[in-house]
């Protein structure tokens, strides 16, 4: 057994300081003083505990590194300098435009799996990566680290109770207890007693270190990493500042930095125990096998018969099965929400490849995440209103260019009887804004299954919105559903106007087709079954043989969803949208009542086309 030098760790420690100071001095802005609580627990993991390839930070069995506390990113862009994968020159380029070494971490870097920086989310994310490992046989640990004012979100606990439900023993949250937060003490400060009790509630294994800077007692406590089957929480005392007198444990420092002759103090008291991690050896991984997560060339074949009645919601389960056997990639998860949802058919075939992440739906977004940064394509499931609560999570993907699928059943007023609260009328807008994001909206059986299979080989944040009611199969079993695309599903000469409907608006178009065409009145009736990005040329050129006469018709509020997406897009044509959507809060009634009501049933359609025509 080689012996520690916890010297030479103490010095990398203030090696650390050095660098998180002069980086945010030259930078102007930043966190230097959350960086120096946290820089001898960072250092002893870098330098001594976890196993890695620090020239391939993405090496599939590296143990992986969570910063949860984004702010104190210049510790972490230290630690990786320290490794040898960034060259030290770089750090003073920290927060400008041409350096990925960004505020807050991102995946632009190699050795980020994810963004972090909205507190509270890393252990989530945690979760979904240390499933993964247990699912790929793969024996590397997750550590994340977190700050102690963050574990004040609800997020942290959510995602505290599934660990310890599914004894995540290769999952290591530190907390970083350094008693500030950003505007005064934190709620608990260092009481660390108060801590204790709350993860220990949550079936976890805690070790505290009543010295968070006592490299000796990190080690130590490092050392029973995965002695037994539940997660394990190290609550570490600290002090913001630590290791400069004139900064440590003092109010007033939060997010600020040192000028240069601030700076120079520090370094002076730093810099005569500091040491290069140079020529320090790494632990290294285990040499086990990588998952195999090839895409598949090919998919089962459909066999749904025109006329058939299934929900989109059901055949969401059906496709996650399908799309599940012919890509090992395909995980699944659900916020106790299978049974409607569909979700369970995948539970059922793939247990091993489920996870049940209960009624928390932050946490079902997270380990989704998680499971995105190791390779896998997963699939997350609920009503679509309740992934409001993830919605920052969701945010925070796009800025993470995460791999993450959504699919939100039980959309609009067609819910029917149970009501506005689990009515999603929002989604669509909530969906689109977020960067980099494709928003699906499948009307039929097959175009849903033809749509899994799209989101399954393209990688990105996807959101697919399933509906309630069953609705008619429309589509042949061979037809194709490329994503930016649309659908004409009626069009003769002479049309007067065009309607573009999606889920089952799709149906109350058509059906409004049959009716007006019984009076001598043509529509041409479009599948916007792409929102997000829309398929636009296929909207333009129907509009252009009705006089740029548009009718968007959607069960969703009237602000963001399908009208806007089209006005959006098309406007500056001088094409005329105008939009038949929920205007008002809905209530509790059958889905053909509330249809009708709200103004976006087959008779709603007829009134307003016979209006413009």
């Amino acid at each position: 057994m080689i012996e520690t030098d916890f010297e030479l760790l103490k010095g990398i420690a203030n090696q650390l300081r050095i660098h998180s100071i002069t980086s945010t001095t030259a930078a102007g802005s930043g966190h230097p003083t959350s960086c120096c609580s946290a820089a001898d627990v960072v250092a002893a993991l870098f330098f001594g505990q976890m196993r890695y390839d620090a020239k391939n930070p993405r090496y599939h069995n590296n143990d992986r590194f969570i910063l949860s506390k984004g702010h104190a990113a210049p510790l972490l862009y230290a630690a990786w300098a320290e490794a040898g994968f960034i060259p030290v020159s770089e750090l003073a380029k920290l927060r400008t435009i041409g350096s990925d070494l960004e505020g807050h971490p991102t995946p632009r870097l190699a050795f980020a799996d994810v963004a972090t920086g909205s507190l509270g989310q890393g252990l989530g994310i945690g979760v979904g990566v240390a499933l993964a490992a247990r699912l790929d046989k793969l024996d590397y640990n997750t550590y994340v680290l977190m700050g102690d004012g963050e574990i004040a979100e609800g997020a942290v606990w959510e995602a505290a109770s599934l660990a310890g439900v599914n004894k995540l023993n290769n999952l290591i949250a530190i907390v970083d207890d350094n008693r500030l937060g950003q505007s005064q003490a934190t709620a608990f400060g260092h009481d660390i007693g108060v801590y204790r009790k709350r993860w220990e509630s949550f079936g976890w294994r805690v070790e505290t270190l009543d010295d968070g800077h006592d490299l000796e007692e990190i080690v130590e406590v490092l050392g029973g990493v995965g002695l037994d089957d539940k997660p394990l929480c190290i609550i570490a005392k600290t002090y913001k500042g630590a290791g400069v007198s004139f900064l440590q444990d003092k109010e007033g420092w939060h997010g600020k930095t040192l000028n240069a002759e601030e700076a120079a103090r520090a370094i002076a008291e730093l810099q005569p125990s500091s040491k290069s991690a140079a020529g320090v050896s790494i632990p290294t991984p285990n040499a086990l096998l990588a998952p195999a997560n090839t895409v598949p060339t090919s998919f089962p074949p459909i066999a749904y018969k025109l006329g058939d009645l299934i929900a989109t919601r059901e055949a969401y389960g059906a496709a996650l099965v399908r799309v599940g056997e012919a890509d090992q990639r395909v995980v699944a998860m659900d916020g106790d929400t299978k049974n409607s949802t569909y979700a369970e058919k995948f539970f059922k075939q793939f247990p091993e490849r489920y996870t049940e992440c209960f009624i928390a739906e932050q946490t079902l977004v997270a380990v989704a995440i998680g499971f995105g940064t190791r390779g896998k394509v997963p699939f997350a499931s609920t009503f679509a209103c309740f992934f409001a609560r993830a919605y920052d999570h969701i945010r925070v993907a796009g800025i993470s260019m995460a791999n993450l699928k959504l699919v939100g059943s039980h959309v609009g007023v067609s819910i029917g009887e149970d009501g506005p609260s689990q009515m999603a009328l929002e989604d669509l807008a909530m969906m689109r804004a977020v960067v980099g994001s494709t928003v699906l909206y499948p009307s039929d059986a097959v175009s849903t299954e033809k749509l899994m299979e799209q989101m399954a080989l393209h990688r990105g944040i996807f959101f697919l919105r399933t509906s309630r009611p069953k609705t008619p199969v429309i589509y042949g079993n061979d037809e194709q559903f490329p994503i930016g695309g649309a659908k004409i599903v009626r069009q003769n000469a002479g049309d007067k106007v065009t309607v573009v409907g999606a889920g089952v608006t799709l149906h109350e178009a058509i059906k409004a087709a049959d009716a007006l065409k019984a009076e001598g009145i043509g529509i041409t009736v479009v599948d916007a079954y792409s929102i997000k990005p829309l398929g636009k040329d296929v909207i333009r050129a129907a509009a252009a043989k009705t006089g740029n006469v548009v009718i968007t018709v959607e069960d969703h509020y009237a602000e963001g969803g399908l009208g806007d997406a089209v006005a959006g897009e098309l406007s500056a044509d001088g094409v005329k949208v105008h939009k038949l959507a929920v205007r008002e809060l809905p209530r509790s009634g059958k889905a053909e009542e509330l249809l009708a009501r709200f103004g976006i049933d087959a008779a709603a359609i007829v009134k307003k086309v016979k209006s413009l025509a």
